[in-house]
């Protein structure tokens, strides 16, 4: 379905181009004053500039010529010729009557749909997840979803730190633990255990007792380096170890993703790379785009239109050995190779941004990426307590992931416990479910690159702009419709013209879903579905308030009622279900 604003458009343009005036001065937009008007074009005016006549004639000759169609309500002019628009109910039910009937409540697939890949998990093995993977988690599955549904073909990965010197210092901190192990005797040539000789809570332990002691001891720090050398030299006992931290630790990853409604199509990591480094630094000294500087390799990326220096793109250090950026451009090279993407979507901290803006020029400079390989980092900000610096624990410490999202659950269930009618029920699974929309609808709620302050008691509210409150409303619709299963099928799925301001305004609402989607994806912005759900949800408890759905007698009208929620509740799951929130049966 095109959207309403669009067929509006369409119409009215028609019309300026019958008067001599280009039609891009027709355009239709959903009226900025709603109290004087549903929908608005301004084009008289700047068109008055090109044409040589006053913006109050080009208006009123438009106006004259749109009286002919029979969609119109009102038309009329404001100002010195802004011209103001009210479609008729039967145009505006007719819009919503068809969007009920569509699977995707009027949004449309593209004709040629693009292969995205979007990398938005960035967490390190061995390491617990904590809150500083939670933006790139939460906006990343979003956004993911929110491709797939228009239908695109988009492919999720998680891209794992698995190959750096973490991993290094786990090995050589286990080494002082457990000298014993045969990982660690160079002549063993038996077969390794099958099983991991630590637990992931063991591994959680390890890594930051080993990057505390590197940190304060030289020794300790030049044996993780060496340990990392030899494992990525192909040392058979510490690859085997490797694979075991990798396990334990996925395993452990899932989980925790998984807590949060997160899904990786792909669950590569850096050491899926490597095997393309020495190719590709082979295919960058052969088509001289990389030269030797105080030993490195590297590749200028600066251009005369910058405003800031861009230093050059380090390929290899003067040891020879590989950095990120390395690891970040080999990644691009293998994406290329196995899904040729259209598009690449880098979900991170915005402080990293000057990192992927030489990775993505240095790609586009020796041509490793296409001219139609486009590349997009959706920087996003951090995530800060009360006291406007980054969310720590009350000791100070960073809070780990799991530990959140037990808080936010605890909340809500003090806040469940009082409700007579969840006897019986699964009161976990549905604190559950609340707790983890307020906590990714508090996130997404702001604009993606903008630092917010987490407010556990604002989040985790029923009421106001909160995940908790758009998930009452959904909860409501379902009750009502509980109450009337019975009546449903001789209702048949036709909604009436409104019978008030409120339900008309409802179905405007309503009409503009599929823009709001598509806006979403425009600008990769999930906070715009939630700015259109909470204003969808705010509508209908304003249309429950004012009407006796259950009891009216009226059944035409009972029945346009019923549909009219049901597609509301539709239209509010659908959103929920692009910011990756689940909606409980009863709250």
């Amino acid at each position: 379905m095109d959207k309403l604003v669009n067929i509006l458009s369409s119409l009215v343009q028609e019309k300026f181009e019958k008067l001599g005036i280009e039609k891009e001065y027709g355009m239709v937009t959903v009226s900025n004053r709603p109290d004087l008007c549903q929908f608005q074009c301004n084009g008289a005016l700047p068109a008055a500039k090109k044409y040589k006549k006053a913006p109050f004639q080009i208006a009123n000759e438009v106006l004259e010529e749109l009286k002919s169609l029979d969609i119109f309500e009102n038309i009329s002019i404001a100002g010195p010729g802004f011209i103001n628009i009210n479609v008729k109910d039967s145009f505006l039910s007719k819009y919503v009557n068809d969007m009920y009937k569509d699977k995707k409540y009027g949004c449309t697939t593209p004709e040629n749909p693009l292969t995205i890949i979007v990398d938005y998990g960035g967490a390190n093995v061995a390491k617990p997840l904590h809150v500083g993977h939670l933006r790139a988690a939460i906006i990343g599955e979003s956004l993911k979803r929110i491709f797939r549904f228009l239908g695109h073909n988009v492919i999720g990965d998680v891209h794992l730190g698995d190959w750096g010197l973490q991993i290094g210092m786990v090995i050589s901190e286990l080494n002082r633990r457990k000298p014993d192990l045969p990982y660690f005797d160079e002549n063993y040539n038996g077969e390794y255990p099958v099983d991991a000789p630590f637990t992931i809570n063991e591994l959680e332990d390890i890594y930051p007792a080993a990057s505390k002691l590197a940190k304060s001891d030289e020794n300790a720090m030049e044996a993780a380096r060496k340990a990392t050398f030899e494992l990525q030299n192909g040392r058979a006992g510490y690859m085997e170890l490797w694979k075991h931290i990798l396990s334990i630790s996925v395993a452990d990853l899932k989980k925790n993703y998984g807590n949060l409604n997160v899904e990786f199509d792909l669950w590569k990591g850096e050491s899926d790379c490597q095997k393309y480094i020495e190719p590709l630094v082979e295919y960058l000294k052969k088509n001289n785009y990389a030269y030797e500087s105080e030993g490195a390799l590297v590749i200028d990326v600066a251009e005369e239109t910058d405003t800031q220096p861009i230093p050059p793109f380090i390929v290899l250090k003067s040891d020879g050995s590989s950095l990120y950026s390395t690891t970040d451009l080999a990644t691009i090279w293998e994406r290329v190779k196995d899904y040729n993407p259209d598009e690449i979507v880098y979900v991170v901290d915005k402080r990293q941004g000057l990192h992927f803006e030489q990775v993505f020029r240095c790609a586009k400079k020796t041509k490793i990426a296409g001219q139609n390989l486009d590349f997009d980092f959706i920087g996003f900000g951090t995530m800060n307590g009360k006291d406007g610096k980054p969310f720590k624990t009350r000791e100070g410490g960073v809070m780990r992931l799991q530990d959140l999202i037990e808080i936010i659950e605890n909340n809500v269930v003090d806040k469940l416990k009082d409700n007579k009618s969840l006897e019986g029920e699964d009161v976990t699974d549905i604190a559950r479910k609340v707790g983890i929309s307020a906590l990714k609808y508090g996130d997404l709620s702001n604009q993606a690159t903008k630092d917010y302050v987490f407010d556990l008691d604002r989040f985790a509210s029923f009421e106001g702009n909160t995940g908790p409150y758009i998930l009452y409303t959904v909860v409501r619709i379902k009750s009502i419709l509980r109450k009337v299963e019975g009546e449903i099928e001789s209702f048949g799925n036709k909604i009436l013209q409104p019978y008030s301001p409120t339900e008309r305004d409802l179905m405007l609402k309503l009409s503009r879903f599929n823009e709001a989607i598509e806006t979403s994806f425009v600008d990769k912005a999930p906070h715009r579905i939630c700015d259109y759900i909470y204003e969808t949800a705010n509508l209908l408890n304003r249309f429950y308030h004012e009407n006796r759905i259950i009891s009216e007698e009226d059944m035409a009208k009972k029945a346009t009622w019923i549909n009219l929620i049901t597609l509301t509740k539709g239209v509010l799951e659908t959103g929920l279900d692009l910011l990756g929130i689940e909606v409980p049966e009863k709250m």
